[in-house]
């Protein structure tokens, strides 16, 4: 593939998307308002998975299971790149009840996923003293759910791009698309002007508003997420624990992330005492050994949302060398590699590995 790619954002769309049209071939130039991989990519848990997978749509949780069933392959290739650990882990995710466990347990029939129902004190704890939850019976496990460090997944992956020839250029914002004969002809920036064959846009929450008039139907817009990190001297917890949509991570070296909120606030990224209050009341209600803890920092991240959070992949119907690679909602990180592929095999007419018609719908109607 001999093409020149500008791709706008360097979340960890962004850089799974130029990691594969390097390997391509491609030439490929990353722009960044701001510095790679901080905004929503960083902010979220790296749970690859959907938190109550039953209850989204086909078109999400075939996109979702076929991209985290790369990870161990992605991630080893990284890791021998890089020398940097993402960190990968089937940890496992336990979720407590409410839930319905019918409709988990005929999906996971359908899907061949593995799933087992266990008390929850059976599957917590690494301590039989002060690190056990209460106990609740009928909770669901499912053994194969892996998460991944964001942090350091980004920091890997974009080393490897760079180690690939992508060149990543930060404090670049975006001011215009110069468009004639409905193709791009180039970028004004705040860095200068860029020219390349081919332009994708994968600014997550600020897709609509940095496409301007060009943005066709594209409903994608902020909902803000926000998260809590405590230390343990090791892990208090051996799997993801899920209830009543908070959820607690246990990190390899004692950290503990609890998450997250959904908020319809705009692109306002405050943090607030009473998101703090609320995720802490239901982790430790789930973790009671949290009462007492330090909090170590709380944060928040806006998540591109995305209409029945149907991601966006594919090319303007109108514009005919500029695509998209956004609106994953919150699963931005699982659904990385498969989303990349996805775009890549758009632009290099390659088969897609499924039917991709929902993705593509993203742009809506123009």
């Amino acid at each position: 593939m001999k093409q020149d790619v500008i791709i706008i954002g360097a979340g960890i769309i962004g850089l799974a998307t130029a990691e594969r049209l390097l390997v391509q071939g491609a030439k490929v130039t990353i722009l960044e308002r701001n510095k790679a991989g901080e905004e929503a990519s960083w902010a979220g848990g790296g749970i690859l998975s959907p938190l109550f997978p039953w209850d989204y749509s086909a078109a999400v949780a075939r996109l979702a299971g076929y991209s985290a069933r790369q990870f161990p392959a992605w991630v080893s290739v990284l890791y021998q790149a890089t020398g940097i650990d993402p960190e990968y882990e089937i940890s496992g995710m336990l979720i407590l009840p409410p839930f319905d466990g019918e409709t988990a347990r005929l999906w996971c029939s359908g899907q061949g996923i593995s799933m087992q129902q266990h008390p929850a004190y059976d599957i917590h704890s690494n301590s039989a003293e002060t690190h056990v939850p209460r106990p609740q019976d009928n909770a669901l496990f499912l053994p194969d759910v892996a998460q991944i460090r964001n942090p350091r997944l980004l920091r890997a992956l974009r080393s490897r791009v760079e180690l690939l020839g992508g060149k990543i250029i930060e404090n670049c914002a975006v001011n215009h698309l110069k468009t004639a004969h409905q193709q791009i002809q180039a970028i004004d920036s705040s860095r200068g002007e860029y020219a390349a064959g081919c332009y994708i846009v994968c600014t997550g929450a600020w897709s609509k508003e940095m496409l301007g008039i060009h943005a066709a139907g594209l409903d994608i817009r902020p909902v803000k997420g926000q998260m809590l990190l405590f230390k343990f001297d090791a892990p208090p917890i051996r799997s993801i624990t899920v209830q009543n949509g908070v959820y607690l991570i246990p990190r390899r070296d004692g950290h503990l992330l609890i998450g997250s909120t959904l908020e319809d606030t705009g692109f306002d990224k405050q943090t607030t005492a009473s998101a703090r209050d609320y995720l802490l009341q239901h982790a430790q209600a789930i973790l009671p050994a949290l009462r007492g803890m330090p909090l170590k920092q709380h944060w928040s991240g806006l998540r591109p949302a995305s209409p029945e959070n149907i991601p966006a992949i594919g090319r303007h119907p109108v514009i005919r060398n500029l695509l998209i690679n956004s609106g994953h909602f919150r699963y931005g990180v699982t659904m990385a590699p498969a989303s990349a592929e996805i775009l890549t095999n758009e632009i290099t007419g390659a088969s897609q590995p499924f039917d991709t018609t929902p993705y593509q719908a993203g742009w809506g109607k123009y």
